[in-house]
């Protein structure tokens, strides 16, 4: 019975893990769409940098409303029903904003459009991560940086097509619910795979909704839960500094053209999609707290060298270390937050609502620097909070007992039942 009941559950857990790509990489998709249309947006509204921060920031204040709730949505639903109702919800934002900014030339239409996109890939990014995390634990091995990995070769599509949309003058009220509709409906054909809702959900729906609300206030008070959250928040920052305004700082600082300026950002993206395909292999052989703190060192040098170099080729390699430094740090942050299976739904909802509200500061903290400073100088913002982060590092180790921790412990020769046999 079990031979035949063992190969079967890890069929299953095996296309979980497809769903898991196609989904996350959508999200990217969307998302990269979306922020390599930005300097459109600025120049069909002409915006100031921090009036166009402002406008930004109501993207995160919708992602920041759906992230505490986010947990308990996926309690209820599962996390394919989630996702489906979060990629409804984004694709109407997505529609909203492309109208009412090429056709009524209307900020405030705008701001709401925002807002819904946002709370739609506010909530799709806590079920993928849920689920992420539990393909990653029947799986036995890191695999969640390559699920961000996916989005970020998602985002890279997105940005690319944004790129040649851009180049070719398609109006954003074609553009956008385009691309809307076409995340939609992968979607939905992705989370077929998904693992049963009583899988990623500590007892399906069998919970009340009042101990629901009990696990999420319990996870506000746990130390190790909220310091993952301050890490998360920073490395959010970094990428989303990255996405909101590395396009528009090379304008501005460097003078390229606008295409010029999304393909810097596919630059930044390729640079995390590389960290997060390879960094898996580091994160099993040495562990989360070197591998990270390395990481982010790098990333440090990375966005001073795109700020401060006179010329743009060396910048554009400063990008790439950025994104190659930046890679790991919100996806194993994620990770760490969802190691323990029953309190992951609850756990990762808190994260990512502390992670979130870096999007809340990131668009009108450096659009009002860029008023003052320049854009581009204003990104050296980045590695001060990065060089802060290091300290939080060690909150992400996994409990004793984690598999990845037993196999790092093991490659570094100080595994105690390694120690017993010898």
């Amino acid at each position: 019975m079990s031979s035949v009941v063992a190969p079967a559950a890890a069929r299953s857990v095996l296309a979980a893990r497809t769903g898991v790509v196609v989904v996350f990489a959508l999200n990217g998709f969307v998302i990269g769409s979306w922020f390599s249309r930005v300097p459109a947006v600025r120049e069909t509204l002409d915006l100031s940098a921090g009036r166009l921060g402002l406008l930004l920031l109501a993207m995160s204040v919708g992602a920041v409303v759906a992230m505490p709730i986010s947990g308990l949505v996926v309690q209820r639903l599962g996390t394919a029903r989630t996702v489906v109702v979060a990629a409804l919800t984004l694709s109407v934002g997505l529609l909203v904003t492309g109208v009412c900014a090429s056709v009524a030339g209307w900020p405030p239409g705008v701001a709401v459009g925002l807002f819904v996109f946002g709370y739609g890939t506010g909530t799709c990014d806590v079920a993928m991560n849920i689920e992420g995390a539990a393909v990653e634990r029947r799986l036995g091995r890191t695999v969640m940086p390559r699920f961000h990995a996916a989005w970020s070769l998602g985002s890279v599509a997105g940005a690319a097509l944004g790129a040649v949309a851009a180049e070719l003058g398609l109006v954003l009220a074609l553009h956008l619910p385009l691309v809307g509709g076409a995340v939609l409906v992968g979607m939905v054909f992705g989370v077929r795979e998904f693992l049963p809702a009583a899988e990623t959900t500590s007892a399906g729906g069998a919970v009340s909704p009042a101990a629901r609300r009990r696990s999420l206030l319990a996870a506000w008070r746990e130390p190790r839960t909220l310091l993952i959250g301050l890490f998360v928040l920073v490395a959010a920052f970094s990428e989303g500094s990255a996405t909101d305004w590395v396009a528009i700082a090379f304008v501005d600082g460097y003078g390229v053209s606008e295409a010029a300026g999304a393909v810097v950002y596919g630059i930044f993206v390729v640079g995390m999609t590389i960290g997060r395909i390879t960094g898996t292999l580091a994160l099993d052989r040495w562990g989360r707290v070197p591998v990270l703190s390395g990481a982010i060192l790098l990333a440090v040098a990375g966005v001073s060298v795109a700020v401060l170099a006179e010329s743009e080729p060396v910048a554009a390699v400063g990008v790439a270390l950025w994104g190659l430094g930046g890679s790991l740090s919100f996806p194993v942050g994620m990770s760490a937050a969802a190691d323990e299976e029953e309190r992951a739904p609850a756990r990762v909802s808190v994260v990512a609502a502390i992670g979130y509200t870096a999007f809340l500061a990131d668009p009108p903290l450096l659009g009002l620097i860029g008023d003052r400073v320049g854009t581009l100088h204003a990104l050296l913002v980045v590695p001060i909070l990065l060089l802060l982060s290091v300290v939080l590092v060690p909150a992400t180790r996994p409990p004793r007992g984690r598999p990845s921790d037993h196999r790092a412990r093991r490659r570094r020769g100080r595994d105690p039942s390694r120690r017993r046999k010898l």
